[in-house]
This record gives C-alpha cells, structure tokens and sequence, in this order.
C-alpha cells in the first residue's frame, strides 16, 4: 500500500512554505498537479477540518496531514521536507521537519488510517527520521521508507502469533495500574489455555503496539483504560471496555467474554476514545487526567518545599534569624514556581481532556485566576471543567461559520472566546463562593480540637485504602494535597499513613501466616514491603481482588487507626510523596513510624484471623 501511494512526483525535499498554512497550500499542490486530486479546494477543505479537531502534528519533527474525501481521485501520500522547520502546532511544541500528507478516496475503506498508522510506527525509529532528514535525492526517500517497511514487515512474519484475544491496559499516571492490569491479564490467560497480547500505554508510552494482523485475526479485545487510547483501529470487532481496575479485579470474566465474542461490535468515530462513554466515566476521565499531569509538579515542588524546612521551619525568610539563602532557593523554586504552577496545570488538561488543545488555555487561564485569588485547587477545579466545556459549546455553536473560516477557529476564535467567557465566569461567578467555603474549611480545620483531628486522621486514612488508587483513594490524595497548599500539612501524614498501611500489612500477614496464602501470593508479598514503604497502595490491588471480603476491611481498619495516630501525634508532613523516605523532613517522624508500623500489624493480624489456612 505504501509503495502503491508514495510517488517521486508527489515529492519536495525542499519546502519553501514558512508556516502550516503554506506547507500545506505547498502539498496539496503537488497532488494536484499530479493529477492525484478532483478538486483543489474541497480537499483543502477537509485537510482544514480535520486539523480543527487537532493537529496532525506529532512529537519528534513529524506531521502527518490527512483527508478522506471526494476530492481525492487516486490514493496518494505527498512528502515534504523543511530543513528549517515550521511551527505545526506539533504535540512536543517542537517544529516540523518531515510531512506526510495522506489523500484517500471517499468510497475508499480506511485504508488512509492503516497507513497512518503504518507510517507512525515506521517513523518512531530515531535512525529513519535523522536518514529522511539528511537524503539528498528523492530514491533515497523511497528506499529508507520501503526498505524499513519491509524490515518491519519481515519481523512481523518472524514474530507472527494467532492471539484469541488481546488487550489495552492505561491508567492516567501509567505507573502502576497499568502494567498490573496487563501481568494479571496475561497470567490468568496463560492459566486458561488462550493465547493473548496485551499494549500497555504506560508513563514512558505505549509499548508491545498491537498489530493491524493481529486485530483482524483476534476473536475478542479488552480495553481496560481510565485514558485515551487510540480505538479507530477497533472498528469492526467486539470491544469490551472497562476500567483499568477491571482487568486486575475480573481477568477471567473480561477474557471469557472476549473468546465467547460478548462485547457489541465498535464502531470507529473520529474522536472517540476508552472511557468516554458515559457521563460518570468522562468525569473520572477528565479529572484524572488534570490529576496526572498535576503529580510532577506537585511530588518535584513539595519535595524541594520539604528539603528547604531541613534547615529550620522559617529558614527561606530573610528576616528570621534561622536564614538560610539554600532554604530560599529551594522554596523559591518548589514553592513559588512549580507548587504554584501544580493548579493551572491541573485546570488546563482538565479542559484539554474535555475539548482537546483548544480546551486547555481556557482551562488553564481558568487554574491561573483561581491560584491568584484565593479560590485554588476547588477554584481551579470548577475552572478546568469551566473552560473545556464551554469550549464544547463554543465548537457547536461555530458550525454554522463557512468552511473558508474552518482554519481560523483553533488559532483565533477558540482561543478568544473561550479566554474571555471563562474568565468572566471566573470572576464574576466562581470566585466569590469558592474563596469564601476555602476560608471557611480553613478556618474549620484550624479550630478542630484533637478528638476531631483524630477522627479526621481516621476518614481520610480509610478513604486510602477502600479501592486503593481509585476514585475514593484519590479524593482523599487530593484533599491532602489541597491542605498542603493550604499551609495545613497534617492532614496530608494521615493520608500517606493510609496509603502505606494496606502493602505493609499484607507483606507482614504473607510473611506470617505462610499458610492463608499461595506460593505466588507470598512472593508478590516480597514485593509490597517495598511498594507500602514508597507509599504505592496499589501494591495490595492482587489481595483485595482475590479476596474484597476479607482484605478490604483488614486493610480499611489498619490504615484508619495509622492516620487516626498520625494526627494524635500531630505529625506534619510537607512533601506530598515519598512514603518512608520523606520520614526525615516531618514533624515527630519516630512516632509516625510507630503509628504506620501499628496499622500495618493491625492489618497482619485480621488477615490471619479472617483468611483461612489454603491447601495448594
């Protein structure tokens, strides 16, 4: 297919254009004055339009421009290439070197989106790229592009496995459910006889991509995703999507359905992607991804907070006598610039979940007016789903624009419009009430007496460790992060202390009582004497879903008495992360240290009394 559309004629090594426009004008000229096209500017019109729902700029110095449409008489692929690079609108905010342009008839099958993602996953190769960019004549260009091709192709043969089933696994930070998800998926199918492959879009990408043979030949496919994850290549197969936590609770469940064909049929939709079905799931969506994008931020800002109190509480003012200029260096740059930014970036890929990229300067100048006027994380919450939506509206309402205006509404009328409303509604609207209940639950927090600092210890430190990374666990992360912010750094201790406990207390119980558990359940508790103390409760999701009745209440009951003595010992934590490791820049780290260690026996203890002895 990619020999059949990629000609010599539809090729410029030398782009004179200097912006996307005119790289794009330069492109389409070259398809129709190779006779690839019908109409000029009924397909310009469609190039336009789909770079209004979002740039086919990727990262790496590559754009890939595409239509499918009447206007296109043969299918084609136009190449172009620009020394200099051009600003695309490119997802890394880097310039575009490299152009491909992709023409596909309007009866055509959906042949444009094979070889787009053919020629993504050719041009994922660091040594392709840098030989495009230094070939000087146009047969080196094809010989790079089908030599590599034919690599690819070669090691897919080699490789080449009929799966039953396959599967896509992503949660919104791609650290720890992800990879669950996809060993407690592969494991139970190797346990069942079923051949499966399983993609993770984990932090550092996606990795074992499923293949366009492999899709056509599997019987079934699981999406198990709390993120977007591509779907368009589904089209046509049974598609079971479920939340990421879905394939660690119900692998057996979700594989038997996938083999026994359960799931409807998807249907591919510009757009549309895993999890964005359904109102309750959207919300989660959009709110983790704001979540996930904040964490950085918020883990690299409070550590340095954190570090800078190492040489005295006050040690960053310069009218204290404990001054230290390292102390100010260090809560300049954790406190005033990346803790500061953790708010707008939370509010802008809220809005940029929600509406794509022209959501997310309405969101983020939403976060903005939010952390300078006293409303934060709450303000800048409303702010974030503020500014996507309206930027919703904003795209139905233009519709009835004419398609000659199509390439100015992501550049120009998105952007001002949905600034200016936002902001509108911001101050005249949001801040108000929200500044006013922030003062409020300040001023309540601060006039607790200890009872009720305890209880809240209790709740919040429970919270952690009922669905353990879930929607429950991450409101109360959230809500100690928002009290950090705040200046309030004890509610914060409790939550790490809830989160801890669950790994630690089921590390303990499979260390102790040997015989309530199997051979590859003691092992995985090795494991989560490490995840508990970096404060990764996800390392009890195994136990809990094989056993909900009795590891959720052990681990509730532990993590609530940890918290609960966390806040009756009055221990501050500043930093928002690091479990064990931060012990050093807290308030009374040796009596956290005990409230945890007792939590976590408490836990131990009612695994052995609750669990019954197993024979395997």
């Amino acid at each position: 297919m990619l020999k059949d559309m990629l000609i010599k004629n539809c090729m410029n090594l030398n782009l004179k254009g200097k912006t996307k426009e005119e790289i794009i004008d330069e492109m389409i000229g070259m398809l129709m004055d190779n006779g690839r096209l019908n109409d000029r500017e009924e397909y310009k019109k469609e190039i336009l339009k789909r770079e209004s729902q979002s740039s086919t700029g990727l990262e790496e110095g590559i754009a890939i421009p595409h239509a499918k449409t009447k206007a296109v008489k043969i299918p084609s692929i136009a190449f172009g290439r620009s020394l200099e690079g051009v600003d695309y609108d490119s997802l890394d905010g880097e310039p575009s070197k490299l152009f491909f342009m992709i023409a596909a008839p309007a009866d055509a099958t959906d042949s444009h989106i094979e070889v787009l993602s053919k020629l993504t996953t050719l041009l994922l190769d660091d040594n392709l790229r840098e030989n495009l960019l230094k070939a000087e004549t146009k047969d080196e260009i094809l010989n790079l592009l089908l030599d590599e091709r034919k690599v690819k192709e070669e090691e897919k043969e080699d490789n080449n496995q009929n799966f039953t089933v396959l599967a896509v696994t992503a949660c919104p930070t791609g650290i720890a459910h992800t990879y669950m998800a996809a060993d407690t998926l592969m494991k139970k199918a190797k346990e069942m006889g079923i051949a499966i492959k399983v993609e993770t879009n984990g932090s550092t990408g996606v990795k074992n991509r499923l293949t366009d043979e492999e899709i056509k030949n599997a019987k079934g496919i699981i999406v198990a995703a709390d993120k977007n994850v591509e779907m368009d290549r589904f089209h046509g197969k049974h598609v079971e999507i479920v939340p990421v936590v879905e394939g660690i609770k119900n692998p057996e469940k979700l594989i038997k359905n996938a083999v026994e064909q359960k799931a409807k049929i998807y249907k591919a939709q510009s757009g549309k992607t895993a999890g964005s079905s359904g109102e309750k799931k959207g919300f989660y969506k959009h709110l983790m991804s704001g979540v996930s994008n904040m964490l950085p931020f918020v883990v690299g800002g409070g550590i340095l907070i954190a570090l800078s109190f190492m040489f005295g509480i006050k040690a960053a003012d310069p009218a204290d006598p404990s001054f230290s200029p390292i102390a100010k260096l260090l809560s300049d740059i954790g406190g005033k610039n990346a803790f500061f930014l953790m708010v707008p970036v939370m509010a802008g890929f809220i809005g940029m979940s929600i509406a794509d990229r022209p959501g997310f300067a309405p969101a983020m100048v939403a976060g903005l007016i939010s952390a300078n006027n006293g409303a934060g994380f709450l303000g800048a919450l409303i702010g974030g789903f503020l500014g996507g939506y309206i930027v919703l509206l904003l795209k139905k309402a233009l519709r009835v624009l004419p398609e000659s205006l199509e390439g100015l509404k992501p550049v120009l009328f998105y952007p001002v419009f949905g600034i200016l409303i936002t902001g509108v509604l911001m101050y005249k609207v949001i801040l108000t009430p929200v500044v006013f209940l922030n003062n409020g639950m300040t001023s309540f927090l601060g006039g607790l007496g200890t009872g009720n600092l305890v209880l809240l210890g209790v709740i919040v430190a429970g919270m952690m460790a009922i669905d353990m990374g879930g929607p429950i666990n991450k409101a109360s992360f959230t809500f100690g992060i928002a009290m950090i912010a705040a200046g309030n750094y004890y509610p914060h201790a409790a939550v790490m202390a809830g989160g801890m406990v669950p790994p630690l207390g089921i590390a303990l119980a499979t260390t102790i009582y040997k015989n309530r558990f199997t051979k590859d359940e003691r092992e995985a508790g090795k494991t989560c004497y490490i995840m508990g103390a970096s404060f990764i409760t996800e390392g009890a999701i195994p136990f809990a879903a094989a056993d909900p009745m009795r590891v959720i209440p052990a681990c509730v009951i532990g993590a609530g008495l940890a918290g609960g003595l966390s806040m009756l010992f009055k221990v501050q934590l500043p930093a928002p992360h690091g479990g064990l490791f931060v012990l050093p820049v807290m308030t009374n780290p040796m009596m956290y240290l005990v409230a945890v260690i007792a939590g976590s026996v408490v836990t131990a203890l009612l695994l052995g009394i609750l669990k019954k002895p197993i024979t395997e």
